[in-house]
């Protein structure tokens, strides 16, 4: 009785220092998997939301993330020079200030290639720097192995 008992600490602690080394090899294996590239899509025209997809690119820009964002339908107001949004706590800022920040940072920004075409804005009413996106181009970069999608 004794011995099975022996054996079955000695098998225990065994596992449990198998499982305390194997730790960090998963922890490696999740950051060997983390994307380099960032693909944020806001086609949300709710102000919280936009605000939301924004803090969230702004973090993943402060990781080391290459952010690209593509704005459509009611997201692509975002894009529009003297639109006017809400600011939000606790940062007292608005979805459009958090953009400008993340294009200042070398943010590719662009509006869906059907926004302007089907609203009463034009190229001229964007904000400096944004562009109208092109779809090819725009598929090729989604299905890059390395692009994480998020969509607002």
């Amino acid at each position: 009785m004794i011995y099975s008992l022996n054996s079955f600490l000695v098998a225990l602690l065994i596992s449990m220092f198998g499982l305390a080394l194997t730790g960090p090899a998963h922890a490696q294996d999740r950051a060997d998997t983390t994307a380099d590239e960032v693909f944020v899509v806001v086609s949300s025209g709710e102000a919280q939301t936009q605000m939301m997809a924004m803090v969230l690119a702004t973090q993943m820009k402060a990781k080391g993330a290459s952010v690209r964002i593509l704005l459509c339908d009611a997201g692509g107001t975002l894009a529009v020079e003297g639109a006017s949004f809400p600011t939000f706590k606790p940062a007292n800022r608005g979805p459009q200030e958090l953009l400008q920040g993340l294009m200042q940072k070398s943010t590719t920004v662009e509006v869906c290639a059907i926004f302007l075409p089907n609203t009463e804005y034009e190229q001229s009413d964007l904000l400096d720097g944004i562009s109208v996106a092109k779809p090819g181009p725009v598929a090729e970069y989604m299905m890059k192995p390395n692009v994480r999608y998020f969509t607002f």
